[in-house]
């Protein structure tokens, strides 16, 4: 891959402006704050500063959550990308390309790394030369269709209602949809930033052994997803204090209320899908069965902190056709279980 740089010299923004621009989006968000509890006291129970506190442990949270499978992502990209010799994976790969997108969707069950483990490895698969369609499969199934997820939704709602078919089975479908549909695109690699394809030239170029390529990968993986990692996870920890649970749960028994309401929770909580059965289970009793299948197909693949990781390697507008998709194919595998159910 090469990049072309169209811009002229001296328009492209310095890092001082990225950092003015960050600061004044929160200050804005503040002000705003403020303008509630002035103008709008009774729209949150909680004060600005228990608000405040809840939102920075939040976000924590979900960023010590996600730092492991991070890590442990960018450790397997670097083995894919270095170490397994060329050849080797593409060999048990099938030729024709919706077969090879079947087979990459089920990589997940041997490599079960979280959706935010997901993102690093799936840099690896793009720099070691498959397609953009093939890694999208992979990437959005894989934080469904594996073991430790299969085992802990089994272990939430067995095999009531359906839903561990269904988010399995739905997972899947999704997943080859997406990359049927962009391997249509007239030129898949125009789905990746500048940056990212400027990556793959300079990893391509790296000299040295094994172990000197090893350390330079390292560096450029950490560099590129830590940022989005702590954005996404600030994100997550801001949005769930800044909506009211009330506004959701109030909605909880309509059948397509239900839906819409569990998906916009699922983009917002960033809960690792290892555990998001769990957290799903605590609202059975209120929101309908296929609202907690959309919740569990949407939260592993286009929550806040996910779009921020995949925005390291992928285009705004590719990730708003990837969101619109997974959502609508989301509410509609939730309302068959609905009227199954």
């Amino acid at each position: 891959m090469t990049r072309t740089d169209t811009r002229p010299a001296g328009v492209a923004p310095s890092g001082v402006a990225k950092t003015l621009v960050a600061l004044a989006i929160g200050i804005v968000v503040v002000g705003v704050l403020f303008l509630i509890d002035a103008f709008a006291p009774t729209l949150f129970p909680a004060s600005l500063p228990t608000r405040a506190q809840d939102g920075l442990t939040l976000a924590i949270s979900v960023l010590i959550e996600s730092l492991p499978f991070v890590a442990l992502g960018v450790v397997l990209s670097i083995v894919v990308q270095v170490w397994v010799p060329p050849g080797v994976i593409e060999r048990w790969m099938p030729k024709r390309a919706w077969a090879r997108r079947a087979v990459l969707s089920l990589l997940g069950m041997v490599v079960p790394v979280c959706e935010c483990g997901n993102v690093p490895f799936a840099r690896g698969l793009l720099i070691r030369g498959f397609s953009v369609p093939e890694t999208l499969t992979f990437l959005i199934a894989a934080p469904i269709v594996n073991p430790i997820v299969i085992i802990t939704t089994h272990q939430a709602f067995g095999f009531s209602d359906g839903i561990l078919i269904a988010r399995l089975v739905g997972g899947y479908l999704v997943a080859n949809l997406i990359g049927w549909l962009y391997s249509r695109h007239p030129s898949p690699d125009a789905l990746l930033t500048d940056r990212f394809r400027a990556t793959c030239d300079l990893i391509a170029h790296e000299p040295g052994g094994k172990g000197r390529r090893s350390l330079a990968q390292f560096v450029v993986e950490l560099r590129a997803v830590m940022p989005a990692l702590v954005i996404g996870s600030a994100l997550a920890g801001a949005v769930q204090v800044l909506i009211p649970r009330e506004m959701l749960l109030a909605i909880g028994s309509n059948p397509a209320l239900s839906i819409a309401a569990m998906i916009a929770l699922a983009m917002v909580v960033s809960i690792c899908s290892n555990v998001d059965a769990f957290f799903a289970l605590s609202f059975a009793s209120t929101f309908t069965p296929g609202s907690i299948v959309a919740f569990l197909i949407v939260g592993p693949i286009v929550d806040v902190k996910m779009l921020a990781l995949l925005r390291t390697t992928f285009t705004t507008r590719t990730l708003v056709g990837i969101s619109t998709v997974v959502i609508l194919a989301a509410f509609a595998i939730g309302a068959v279980v609905n009227l199954v159910a």
